[in-house]
């Protein structure tokens, strides 16, 4: 997959949703197989459950700069 940039945060929960949403959303021809091997490992369902556990919030607000 082409480069999407580089995100920041001090929030591990939200740079890792921050960055599912940008794969999910891209148009980029190697998405569907980065998305395969997301969902293969689970990606989503570690991220909801550390979230739970209070790790940090899959809440995040994306600034351009």
């Amino acid at each position: 997959m082409k480069d999407i940039g580089m995100l920041i945060s001090l929030d591990p929960i939200a740079i890792d949703q921050a960055c599912i949403d940008l794969v999910y959303s891209s148009k980029d021809r190697g998405r569907n197989h980065l998305v395969r091997r997301i969902e293969s490992r689970h990606g989503v369902l570690t991220i909801e459950a550390a979230a739970e556990l209070g790790y940090g919030s899959r809440e995040y607000e994306l600034i351009e700069i």
